[in-house]
């Protein structure tokens, strides 16, 4: 038992603040008021000040709606609107290739990099950047990013200005949570920044809001605090305005951001080919998209929303199981088949837009849009007369909450980089191989998939196919891919093409 002698037992709660939680329907956060102490009772009015009990009221009251809402029905992507690898010519992508490097050598290019997460699901409660997939240098994936943003650094820099050493650093946006922060950022100081200049990373934070029960109330994590969590990786938008990033961006000259998943361990960061092809297609936005594996795998998938509507994405939980297994009667391949693999480009200008719009409660869009095939790859949506539409819904996620009962079922609240997509002027897709450049990480060993020992695998049939290219020669019996024995800086090869400089040699199970 408490003593609440000391403690003015007999104080009621701020009763300014508790009329503002009556008119939100969230003054159950005060029904333990009366056994708190002195010191918990301040905890919770300052945690209660902290929300903006207004625009949470929206979003919980805009979210709750729109799941009883009838959604507009859904068309598949034509492939006649997607840049397959099968028709890419290798003239279009040398010339992206250099497209992308000038772009990146005049400091055009920044990376964004979705960091919020925790590798819960992989046993740990560190960042899932800190994560050893189990290669034989033992680099996590933070120090895989980092040396391949340093490897195109220094293609940027041969590409345009041979034999001066000079280069244009290409900035790093890290964005963590409340959960994460502290820990990345003494992962990167201790690391020395990989190699990388600490002074072009820079850390920010994703917004928090509460969870909630499946009535709307909040869930109290114990008397004095609300349970919250990381508003998705969609808070980016949000995130990058407030914490003014976007004019920072600005400042450095930056006009397109690369925009990325911390899980992938196969991923191209500030892919100078997809920064071309963006430049070229002079679109809004672009996503790279891999071909779904089968109706089942855990991934969204773009469509067109409506007939001849926007591009969007809907999310393999929200796929009627029959649209996920259908097939495309002329190719002989499922209709919904262009997955969403978190591997963004944007224009600065689209960022702000969307940012300026959250910040409103709205965003911008175009009216009447339809979308039709430019150029035989990007998708454009055209319209006349913007206007202001509701603001953004949050996807609603049942998840065990910690309470003060203990864990209990109740609602997170998420927004997904993707949401803006529908609301952008022109979006192009652009296919790459999952064997190249996708090896998710969610999930831990003994899981059926998406696990470290199989993106290891990937990363290492990968490195292996990179030394034959190059023309190394494999020594031992036993397949480097299959046996684990080795893994490759990217700073040996041109991302991925045989350097000439490189000499011809045997490659060992010592690599």
């Amino acid at each position: 038992m408490r003593d609440h002698s000391a403690d003015g037992n007999a104080a009621a709660p701020p009763q300014a603040l508790l009329e503002r939680l009556k008119d939100y329907g969230q003054e159950d956060a005060f029904a333990l008021w009366d056994e708190l102490t002195a010191e918990e009772r301040d905890l919770l009015v300052k945690d209660i000040e902290s929300l903006d009990l207004s625009r949470i009221d929206r979003i919980i009251r805009c979210s709750f709606r729109s799941q009883g809402l009838p959604t507009a029905a859904i068309e598949p992507v034509p492939e006649s609107c997607v840049s397959t690898v099968e028709e890419r010519t290798l003239q279009e992508r040398e010339r992206w290739w250099k497209m992308g490097l000038k772009a990146i050598s005049e400091g055009k290019l920044a990376v964004v990099l979705l960091s919020g997460g925790q590798g819960t699901r992989l046993g740990s409660s560190d960042p899932k950047g800190c994560f050893n997939i189990g290669l034989p240098s033992g680099k996590s994936l933070f120090q895989l990013q980092a040396e391949r943003i340093l490897c195109v650094q220094k293609l940027a820099a041969q590409s345009t200005n041979e034999g001066s050493g000079g280069f244009v650093p290409i900035h790093w946006y890290i964005m963590t949570s409340p959960f994460t922060d502290d820990a990345t950022r003494k992962f990167f100081e201790s690391h020395k920044y990989f190699g990388l200049e600490a002074d072009q990373v820079t850390f920010f934070q994703q917004g928090t809001i509460p969870c909630v029960s499946k009535d709307g109330k909040f869930i109290m994590e114990n008397p004095y605090k609300v349970a919250k969590s990381p508003d998705g990786n969609g808070g980016v938008y949000s995130a990058l305005k407030s914490s003014r990033l976007l004019e920072d961006m600005a400042t450095r000259g930056v006009r397109y951001l690369d925009c990325y998943g911390v899980d992938n361990a196969l991923v191209r960061v500030a892919d100078p080919t997809f920064l071309g092809y963006f430049i070229d297609k002079g679109v809004a936005t672009a996503a790279k998209v891999v071909r779904k594996a089968y109706p089942q795998e855990r991934v969204g998938v773009f469509v067109r929303r409506g007939k001849g509507g926007p591009l969007s994405v809907v999310e393999y939980t929200e796929l009627d199981p029959t649209l996920a297994s259908a097939i495309n009667q002329e190719t002989g391949r499922l209709r919904f088949c262009w997955s969403n693999v978190c591997l963004h480009m944007f224009t600065l200008d689209f960022l702000n837009q969307v940012a300026n719009g959250l910040e409103k409660d709205s965003i911008v869009s175009l009216r009447t849009p339809r979308l039709i095939p430019m150029r035989g790859f990007e998708l454009m949506t055209i319209g006349l007369n913007s206007k202001a539409l509701d603001q953004l819904s949050y996807h609603l996620a049942e998840k065990k909450i910690p309470s003060i009962h203990g864990y209990t079922m109740g609602l997170k609240l998420e927004q997904f980089i993707f949401d803006a997509f529908p609301y952008a002027p022109s979006t192009a897709l652009y296919e790459i191989l999952r064997e190249e450049e996708f090896a998710p990480v969610k999930n831990a060993n003994g899981s059926n998939f998406d696990t470290p020992d199989s993106a290891r695998l990937l990363v290492l049939r990968l490195h292996t196919r990179w030394v034959v290219a190059a023309g190394g020669f494999l020594t031992h019996s036993v397949p480097l891919y299959a046996t684990g024995c080795g893994d490759i800086a990217t700073l040996l090869l041109r991302w991925g093409k045989p350097r000439s400089d490189l000499p011809r040699k045997n490659v060992s199970r010592s690599l």
